[in-house]
């Protein structure tokens, strides 16, 4: 695969001051190793022989205790809360070393050790031919001896740390929703794709980032929102010709391919990136998934999660500092100030004092409103007035 290329920034006649002050501070400051704690478990990106290789050896482990009159046994290592680890030096959630046994002739355990066996043999499968398959693909193989794809996805999410590989090495993808547009060049399976010349759609980001190579961008910064409202407004504008960027959607809540894709983008252009969400405890969840990583997939943090993404709105604070009519305004429920308070409790949201300031602030006023209530001063107040002035003042947690 041709070398990554990646043209310089190019002067932009508006205010960006405090954006590229903290591009220069990311690209001289450097990023340590990774040094992850000897309690967490942490997997690889491996080639495909050696994903194989290691379904082999589980296998044999299996048959040795048969041969020597044990009853099979493999040890799934626990992905419930209890066993999450935050990490203050990488500043991710990681996955701890505990681990729960998974019996074939145990009346508790043996559906999950059969359905166990069956999805390392689907991967062995997919491994072999050199393809790639979707979580409701697995599912559809074995439709009696799974039942609900719950439980075939359960499976599929246990067999990387199983493996101390990435789920993107089993050849099981999950399907991709997000969105891109903006400032970047890409090949895509050796197709060169211009983000800026899209239409108003963008590019759906592909679930086989493998196959995607970042060509060049003049983009000083990255922008994530929530949802694809806010992209369409955006992408309408074409915002990124006076203000150089990419935008990124999830959707709502982010999907792998989307986090991957984010954290390949920031890790190789070195730019900066400020996530825009929903002014409610579940807008703060997204923006901590796309941060720290998420609890169920915690093996996958160091792949999937970009520590260096800002909170840049739609903070509590901004509805009284934007004027943000109270018609506009949502009245949170019990289940959001139950939310928010949960937020509260996570470490890496007390380490950070503005982030537990604006969802106490939150609670204390019981309020909450959406990106779309923005535009109560107009459709054009998001991108004309609301994030210009964010961004040169450097507003952003």
């Amino acid at each position: 695969m041709p070398k990554e290329k990646v043209v310089k920034q190019p002067k932009t006649s508006v205010n960006l001051a405090k954006v590229i002050e903290l591009k220069e501070k990311m690209r001289h400051k450097g990023k340590p190793k990774f040094k992850p704690p000897s309690r967490a478990v942490i997997v690889e990106e491996l080639p495909t022989d050696k994903v194989h290789q290691k379904i082999h050896e589980a296998a044999r482990q299996l048959l040795l205790q048969l041969e020597e009159g044990e009853p099979p046994v493999i040890y799934i290592p626990q992905r419930g809360g209890d066993n999450i680890i935050y990490d203050e030096d990488s500043d991710l959630l990681l996955l701890g070393e505990g681990k729960s046994a998974r019996a074939l002739l145990s009346l508790a355990t043996s559906s999950d050790m059969a359905r166990t066996m069956r999805v390392l043999e689907l991967i062995h499968t997919l491994l072999e031919k050199d393809i790639h398959a979707t979580k409701r693909e697995i599912f559809y193989n074995d439709v009696n001896l799974f039942k609900d794809q719950i439980n075939s996805d359960k499976i599929i999410d246990d067999i990387p740390p199983l493996l101390n590989t990435t789920r993107d090495s089993t050849h099981i993808v999950a399907s991709a929703k997000g969105m891109a547009i903006g400032r970047l060049v890409i090949r895509d399976s050796g197709d060169t794709i211009d983000l800026t010349k899209l239409g108003s759609g963008g590019w759906s980001i592909t679930p086989f980032l493998d196959k995607i190579e970042i060509v060049e961008s003049d983009a000083e910064f990255i922008l994530v929102v929530e949802k694809d409202a806010a992209l369409i407004r955006l992408s309408e504008a074409k915002w990124w010709n006076q203000y150089p960027c990419i935008i990124i959607t999830g959707k709502g809540s982010a999907d792998i391919a989307t986090r991957s894709f984010l954290r390949k983008i920031v890790k190789t252009l070195k730019i900066p990136a400020f996530a825009l969400m929903d002014s409610d405890p579940y807008g703060s969840y997204i923006y901590s998934v796309y941060l720290r990583g998420s609890k169920r997939l915690s093996y996958e943090s160091p792949f999937l999660a970009t520590p260096e993404l800002k909170l840049l709105g739609v903070l509590s604070r901004d509805l009284d500092k934007y004027k943000i009519p109270k018609e506009c305004w949502l009245k949170m429920t019990d289940k959001d100030i139950k939310r928010a308070k949960e937020m509260l409790k996570e470490p890496f949201v007390q380490k950070n004092e503005e982030w537990a300031n604006d969802l106490k602030l939150m609670i204390e006023l019981k309020r909450k409103a959406e990106i779309q209530a923005l535009s109560s001063h107009g459709f054009e107040y998001l991108t004309e007035t609301y994030l210009p002035q964010k961004l040169s003042t450097g507003d952003w947690i």
